[in-house]
């Protein structure tokens, strides 16, 4: 394979990003063509490049970057079958969102820095996939965070944006400072930052401490992939524009984690401890998600949290054993989830509001954007797994996973042994992903049907949430060809992904070739638990509906099938507030300590030390009068009184 080709692939929407940064205020014409071109060039690289390796083979090549006295660094390539998929991936959904922000954002005055920052943030998830070498990797992975940053916090006008870029930022950095240690022990341990020499140290079992390195990697990835307990970032994320929010959660910064732990599963394999604290981690993050997902009236929250929910699909399938599984699902999930924020993107424009129950009052709002209406339904029968959507079987193949992993059978191949994985960690991804799998489809009904097809009664509550990315829509033009093709172009995989990829063998002979089929009896249980939440939302609709025929106060669906739980899942379940409690408010504490002290007490003394020099000073200039009679009569003052004390010393 000629190596120009996945060079260009991260290079072409780096520069691409540069010089949209540098013409951006002197020639703003040039904004969207540097926007597009350069990403649509590298996805129809990064599809090139993955048909040129085809499946089974890999490509590692790398030079030293920097001699550091110890494990080098590379600059270096490592190509297969998991980022040749993830990275068309990328390219796909990075193009569709760029195209789509030259329409959602067309009277932004801020959108060349906007679509450079997309730009960069795109090269750089294509760096954390193609790179061969952890230190570059975690180049990519380092400037994800940065670029985040600024565009979660693009509308800076708003408190919202502000705040949720600023939180976005440090809680993701609290799980990449014990990420740094995990990379400096693992490439201590197997001599090397080259991903292929740790995955060969670690099959050989050279790795001294896997326990330390798996449990320090995974704080990075809960930060990065939003797992509790740092997943409080990604909801409060939304305030960003939602094209932004459709990289993030779909191909990007969310799915690094994720690729990383498939990336270095055989790490992991070496410690059940690891596996089984994954385990955990993705059965909270996928419950707790889905409640708080079933209690959110803002569009984009409840996607956000849904979000959050299939990322710990994806952890339990890494945990389970199966990194294919996981892929599978990320790769899946990310096409669909682009298609629903995408779709969100158009139903705000067009309703002039995020919240849900606002929306149930706008007539004819389906009619309005039918397109968004047809697609998001696509997209939320994916979510729920409803076959033969892509989202069926990915989620299936996920279960399957953690049932094999129960019964002490994960399929963990040649990355490691099966007998590594705990069987309480398959038993505690598949009840937990069960469990989701019945709140997914209830919160997904919830939205389809309380948006689209509850009956107009009022005019929008004056309280409803504000996006400041909505003052810009034109109601008679709410869906225009750049806003609604990509859509189409991303119900194409959501539709018949999964499907293509069960009927041939091409997608597990580009993986881990086993097998992608879901067990008849997961299969049964988690489609039984999809229409069994289908069912508990419908039925719950329908009720909020009568007693809003008879007079009665209306409610919302979600505060019925919750009941008490309601409240503390529209919160979060206070996960913030104690955050708030046990850290933001005693390290403000100690800052406003660290504040008087330095006031009161370090500059007093700097004051001091500054002033003294200068009271002394004023002091001898009283000697220095330049007047001979006075030093004359100071000189004879001073031999008398010495005299006198010598006579008297006598």
């Amino acid at each position: 394979m000629n190596l120009a080709l996945p060079i260009l692939v991260p290079a072409l929407p780096a520069l691409g990003a540069a010089a949209g940064l540098a013409t951006g205020r002197r020639y703003p014409g040039l904004a969207r063509p540097l926007a597009v071109l350069p990403v649509a060039a590298s996805a129809v690289l990064a599809l090139v490049t993955a048909l040129q390796l085809g499946t089974g083979t890999t490509l590692d090549a790398g030079t030293r970057l920097a001699p550091t006295g110890g494990p080098d660094i590379s600059l270096a390539l490592h190509l297969d079958g998991f980022s040749s998929l993830i990275s068309v991936l990328v390219g796909l959904v990075a193009t569709c969102v760029q195209v789509y922000s030259t329409a959602y954002l067309k009277d932004d005055p801020r959108y060349p820095s906007y679509a450079a920052l997309v730009s960069l943030f795109t090269a750089a998830m294509f760096l954390v996939v193609y790179s061969g070498d952890l230190i570059v990797l975690l180049v990519g992975w380092e400037v994800m965070g940065i670029c985040s940053y600024f565009l979660i916090g693009h509308h800076w006008e708003g408190a919202d944006a502000r705040t949720a870029s600023l939180k976005a930022f440090l809680v993701t950095k609290l799980g990449d400072v014990p990420f740094l240690f995990g990379l400096f022990l693992l490439g201590a341990d197997a001599g090397s930052f080259r991903i292929t020499e740790v995955l060969r140290t670690a099959a050989d079992g050279g790795l001294h401490h896997p326990t330390l390195i798996a449990l320090l990697l995974l704080a990075g990835v809960a930060g990065k992939s939003a797992q509790f307990p740092l997943h409080t970032w990604l909801p409060d994320a939304m305030a960003g524009p939602t094209p932004v929010s459709a990289l993030i959660h779909a191909a990007t910064m969310v799915a690094a984690g994720i690729y990383l732990v498939a990336r270095l599963l055989p790490v992991f394999l070496l410690s059940s401890a690891a596996l089984l604290v994954l385990a955990v981690m993705a059965a909270v993050t996928m419950v707790g998600s889905a409640l708080c997902a079933l209690a959110q009236d803002d569009l984009k929250r409840v996607l956000a949290y849904s979000t959050v929910g299939q990322l710990g699909y994806m952890a339990g399938a890494l945990a389970s054993g199966d990194r294919q599984a996981a892929v599978f699902h990320l790769v899946s999930h990310g096409a669909f989830k682009a298609l629903l924020f995408l779709t969100a993107g158009v139903v705000i424009h067009a309703a002039h509001t995020n919240s849900i129950s606002a929306m149930s009052r706008i007539d004819g709002l389906r009619r309005r954007v039918p397109d968004a209406y047809w697609t998001m339904g696509l997209g939320l029968a994916a979510l729920i797994g409803l076959p033969p959507l892509a989202g069926f079987f990915s989620k299936e193949s996920v279960l399957t996973a953690a049932e094999h992993a129960a019964h002490g059978e994960a399929l963990t191949g040649h990355l490691g042994p099966a007998s590594a994985v705990p069987a309480a960690a398959g038993w505690t991804v598949l009840v937990a992903g069960l469990l989701t799998a019945l709140l997914t489809a209830a919160y997904a009904t919830r939205l389809w049907l309380v948006a689209f097809h509850a009956k107009p009664v009022a005019a929008a509550p004056a309280d409803a949430p504000y996006s400041p990315e909505i003052d810009e829509a034109d109601p008679a033009h709410a869906e225009p060809a750049a806003m609604r093709w990509p859509l189409w172009v991303l119900a194409v995989p959501t539709l018949g992904f999964g499907l293509l990829g069960l009927r041939t063998q091409w997608l597990p002979a580009l993986l881990d070739g086993e097998p992608l089929r879901p067990a008849v009896g997961t299969m049964l249980l988690g489609t039984g638990a999809a229409v069994l939440g289908i069912l508990a939302a419908y039925a719950a609709w329908r009720r909020v509906g009568a007693r809003a025929a008879a007079g009665q106060p209306a409610t919302d669906p979600g505060r019925l099938l919750l009941g008490p739980a309601y409240g503390p899942a529209q919160h979060g379940f206070g996960v913030d507030r104690l955050y708030s409690a046990l850290f933001v408010r005693p390290t403000a504490a100690a800052a406003r300590l660290v504040r008087f002290l330095d006031r009161a007490v370090v500059e007093t003394y700097v004051r001091g030390a500054g002033a003294a020099p200068g009271w002394f000073g004023r002091a001898v200039r009283f000697a220095q009068t330049g007047n001979v009679q006075g030093y004359l009569s100071a000189l004879l003052a001073g031999a008398v009184l010495l005299a006198v004390l010598v006579a008297v010393g006598s």
